[in-house]
């Protein structure tokens, strides 16, 4: 007979990849929506900005909170009453596109309430899909899933702006309500039976305190979102502010633009199936050896490349982004004890957003006093020197993946003594 599925991936691991997908397909559509929505309203580019800078700052304000919160009550329902949150938040986001003229402040009141749902959904899922599978083959399956998200990703952006044109911004924020609902009842079926109650703890200051310490102790770990938080920040400048305009000026516009990000998601589908092949031993040494490609794209327009080059470059990017995020889980799954999990990742996605917005801000000005393409050299030197300074931590070198032993039969959902995001893994 053969296997439907491989003999690793359970009944929660199915669950969990479905909803995420389905998920993923709406939220990608949804940005889109969301951004002509606010220009059908009669809304200006700046207008488009302050809804999607609504949803980042609720984001940034919660996670913490998000992760104590967490840690405290069980993760499964945490995500399920996460998911109700942006459901509700995206269907009466649609109703109001599709029955008047909505208001700028009600667009973003709204996508807040979407934010404040993923601060509180993305510490209690970071992990949840390791967790799911014994032993060694929790990279494998994380790199499954992330090959599914970045499949949807990929797939729910072309649909969701064909569906934007043809049938109007609020139906596919209609769906993207819907897709929630599912992903919130898909969750609801988690096997959840022998994870064991969570003590109460000291209050929620005192749980992210313990967080912190948690952080702080660990050299590799705060080196690397130290890291993060400035990549993330130069990379979303370089791709959100100068590469449409370089795309404009230099390659033919939008198109050559939008096959450079269609070729990146397909690096992240390529680099995931890499990683269900290829365990490396020293997880973190691969991983950071990993972030130096994410300056070539900076440097490809900078240049700038032509549209092929740009391309092949940022498949290769993509390819290079995936491998690190899939050592990266795996070895916060190894070392962060599972009772702490959720208050480390919310730190790590902390981290991972909060200059992202100042950056993208700051671009322009920048480019104002320096040139663009001295920005570009400068995004793409940053990017160098800090990767390099990350190699010099004895951590980050040291760290080695351990063969756990098989766990005896048990729940699926019941991490071991020892469980364990960096960014932008970002799945709903």
């Amino acid at each position: 007979m053969v296997r439907a599925r491989p003999a690793w991936a359970g009944r929660n691991f199915v669950l969990l990849t479905g909803a995420t997908v389905i998920a993923n397909l709406g939220s990608s559509g949804a940005l889109i929506a969301a951004a002509f929505a606010v220009l059908a309203a009669g809304g200006s580019a700046t207008d488009v900005g302050l809804v999607a800078a609504a949803r980042t700052i609720a984001l940034v304000l919660f996670l913490l909170v998000g992760g104590a919160v967490a840690d405290r009550l069980p993760r499964h329902r945490v995500m399920v009453a996460a998911n109700v949150l942006s459901c509700v938040s995206q269907g009466l986001f649609a109703l109001l596109v599709l029955t008047g003229e909505p208001r700028l402040w009600q667009m973003a009141v709204l996508a807040a309430l979407g934010g404040t749902g993923q601060a509180f959904f993305a510490p209690a899922s970071e992990g949840m899909v390791l967790a799911s599978v014994s032993g060694e083959q929790a990279g494998r399956a994380f790199a499954v899933f992330r090959m599914g998200m970045n499949g949807a990703n990929i797939g729910g952006t072309a649909l969701g702006g064909a569906l934007v044109a043809a049938v109007g911004p609020g139906w596919v924020l209609a769906v993207d309500s819907a897709s929630f609902a599912l992903a919130a009842l898909l969750r609801a079926f988690l096997d959840v039976g022998g994870v064991a109650a969570r003590a109460p703890g000291g209050g929620v200051l005192h749980d992210l305190r313990d967080g912190w310490r948690e952080v702080a102790s660990r050299s590799w770990l705060w080196a690397v979102v130290v890291q993060f938080s400035l990549v993330n920040a130069v990379v979303s400048a370089a791709e959100a502010v100068y590469g449409p305009l370089v795309a404009e000026q230099h390659l033919g516009g939008p198109e050559p633009w939008g096959l450079a990000l269609a070729a990146f998601g397909a690096g992240t589908v390529g680099g995931a199936l890499v990683m269900t092949r290829v365990k490396p031993h020293r997880l973190l040494l691969t991983g950071t050896l990993c972030v130096f490609p994410l300056a070539l794209p900076s440097a490809a327009l900078a240049v700038p490349l032509p549209a092929g080059g740009l391309a092949a470059v940022m498949f290769g990017t993509g390819i290079a982004v995936e491998v690190f995020a899939v050592t990266w889980m795996t070895a916060l799954h190894q070392e962060i004890p599972e009772e702490k999990f959720s208050r480390v990742s919310s730190y790590d996605w902390l981290g991972s957003l909060a200059m992202v917005p100042l950056a993208t801000a700051l671009a322009g000005p920048v480019q104002d006093l320096i040139g663009r393409q001295a920005a570009l050299w400068g995004c793409s030197a940053m990017i160098a020197l800090l990767t390099a300074a990350v190699l010099c931590v004895p951590g980050v070198r040291r760290l080695t993946r351990r063969t756990p032993p098989e766990p005896a039969a048990g729940p699926a959902l019941s991490p071991g003594a020892g469980a364990t995001p960096a960014q932008a893994a970002q799945a709903e």
